[in-house]
């Protein structure tokens, strides 16, 4: 059986070509390995919004997305950075199918309200439909996936990477959800922690240990989690080999999260 293993890529995970020369590389070394990609975008929406005179909000560390903004996040999350993606990877050997939430109608949303509060063209995802990433990767292809998602109308809405990986690692069937960071995995006390149960990270949070963005990476891992992913891991990546580790089950870098 392949290990299928889904891989959200933050947006400053990677800073240039060589990481996904060496993602490719190992994509390509670890051939009983299925990989999808979902990919976010933030510091380059942030500025591509800068640029064009808006202002960003965040609630809860969730962007208030405008309806005179959504335009600009989906070129930038569905063109310019999806594109660089697949184009990386296809100069290294790997063939990609480039799609976003709304290809397909991949990922249905609604209106997501946090707090009573409506965050304009924020998506929560209702349904999942995953039937041409497990047809891409069948004709060999990584697909490549942009958040970005449409409600029942085809309207755009924004929609947090990582909630999205969540949602199609489970829908999916992967073995493996990979959250690629800028930070080692979850620290305790400046060390990283190797290994974390949902309990265990439960606890962290309530106790103030595990705090800001890595709260709600940690509230994605548990959404996969409970629907049977059995391995979430939170790492940086180290090399080619970073991908290997997790297939062969002997990750010496990160956090993996386990129910």
């Amino acid at each position: 059986m392949n290990t299928r293993i889904l891989i959200k890529i933050g947006g400053r995970a990677f800073e240039d070509e060589q990481g996904f020369r060496e993602l490719a590389g190992a994509i390509k070394a670890n051939k009983n390995a299925e990989v999808i990609i979902v990919h976010g975008g933030g510091a380059e929406i942030s500025q591509a919004l800068k640029d064009a005179g808006r202002k960003t909000e965040f609630i809860d560390g969730i962007r208030v997305t405008r309806a005179e903004d959504i335009q600009i996040v989906e070129g930038v999350l569905s063109g310019t950075v999806n594109h660089r993606i697949s184009s990386w990877l296809e100069a290294n050997g790997v063939s990609t199918l480039r799609m976003s939430g709304k290809t397909k109608g991949l990922f249905m949303v609604e209106s997501l309200i946090r707090d009573g509060r409506n965050l304009g063209f924020v998506g929560k995802i209702k349904q999942v439909n995953p039937g041409m990433v497990t047809e891409a990767i069948a004709a060999g292809e990584v697909p490549v996936i942009s958040p970005i998602s449409g409600n029942e109308k085809g309207e755009s809405y924004n929609v947090n990477a990582d909630s999205a990986a969540a949602a199609l690692a489970a829908a999916a069937q992967c073995t493996d959800l990979v959250f690629i960071t800028d930070v080692p995995g979850v620290l305790i006390d400046e060390q990283t922690r190797p290994s974390l149960s949902i309990t265990d990270a439960q606890t962290l949070i309530a106790d103030g240990i595990i705090q800001g963005g890595m709260v709600a990476k940690m509230e994605s891992a548990f959404q996969a989690l409970n629907k049977d992913v059995p391995r979430v891991h939170i790492v940086q990546w180290q090399g080619a080999r970073t991908l290997q580790d997790i297939v062969q089950q002997q990750s010496s870098a990160g956090t993996t999260v386990t129910e």
